[in-house]
């Protein structure tokens, strides 16, 4: 970004969002926008234009940085760029996510999905922390399938979250028995990670708000884009329509509603996993204990500490 550029930009409240070009994200960015400057964080350059032209269309204000969240050096990178803008950042909204069906690798060869979902998102927080002002809100986004005891989760044939260790979940390794459906113990354990390693931070940074948010089922999100039509219109539509799914079906525009709500909420709260409708809930017996998520933490650090720049 060009320094005329940055000069431009009001000095005003300033909002980070990963994944913002399309379903949740494009939706939260577009609400987050009326309450302040944007950081667009995607891997498409052209999409991130599109989104920041129409946020500029409206007279608001959003910046794009390209980064691919996968990629932990492309990460790191994509956290120096933020910080050398100078703006007044008081949140973070991790949102980008994928679930792929096959055993893509990042460029660091690690599982794509777990790359994408958690490590990319870990190591951006962690750098990006230090720079954030007192009471700055960090949300991840999260998601029930982590949870073994979840009714939709067993109605699904899912095992909930897989973890054995970081570096095993890097390696695309998960606790057997599996699920048979492709790609669901990647998703379910980067979520499972995401959940606990956002609790842990609550406990290890009082200074900052951490919290997770369950956006609920919904069609329309880019999540599964390997999936043929057939499966796409199956769990996005379809299977939302009857017990046990209904009653956590969103669309996007609701849950940027509920984002974008908690996520400039100045009360202070700090380590709430909230649902689809902006309550608080549970998330597995394993997210929840202390021990587990000391343990996700400090195995990812130490993953992510032999990437060099």
């Amino acid at each position: 970004m060009s320094k005329t550029v940055q000069k431009n930009l009001p000095d005003r409240k300033a909002y980070i969002i990963t994944g913002p070009t399309s379903g949740i994200g494009r939706a939260t960015a577009l609400e987050l926008a009326n309450h302040g400057t944007v950081i667009l964080v995607g891997r498409n350059p052209g999409k991130l234009e599109e989104v920041q032209h129409i946020i500029a269309q409206k007279g608001q204000h959003a910046v794009s940085v390209v980064c691919d969240l996968s990629d932990i050096v492309s990460v790191r990178r994509a956290a120096a760029e933020i910080i050398a803008l100078r703006l007044p950042i008081v949140g973070l909204l991790n949102n980008a996510g994928i679930s792929s069906m096959s055993k893509a690798k990042s460029a660091q060869g690690w599982d794509v999905t777990f790359s994408t979902n958690y490590l990319g998102p870990f190591a951006l927080t962690e750098a990006l922390t230090p720079h954030l002002p007192d009471g700055a809100n960090v949300a991840f986004i999260a998601s029930a399938v982590e949870d073994p005891e979840r009714k939709p989760v067993k109605a699904l044939g899912m095992q909930g979250g897989r973890y054995i260790s970081a570096e095993a979940s890097a390696r695309g390794e998960w606790k057997q028995p599996g699920t048979r459906l492709p790609g669901a113990d990647a998703y379910a354990t980067s979520k499972q990670c995401v959940l606990a390693a956002s609790m842990a931070f609550v406990r290890e940074n009082p200074r900052l708000r951490f919290n997770a948010i369950e956006p609920g089922i919904t069609p329309g999100t880019g999540l599964s884009r390997e999936a043929n039509i057939v499966l796409r219109f199956l769990f996005g539509q379809i299977l939302t329509l009857f017990p046990p799914f209904a009653r956590y079906r969103s669309t996007p525009n609701r849950a940027a509603q509920v984002i974008t709500k908690i996520l400039t909420n100045e009360s202070g709260k700090t380590g709430v996993y909230y649902d689809e409708k902006g309550q608080p809930m549970l998330g597995s017996t394993l997210a929840r204990d202390p021990k587990f998520q000391d343990l996700i933490v400090a195995e990812t650090r130490a993953l992510l500490s032999t990437v060099q720049v």
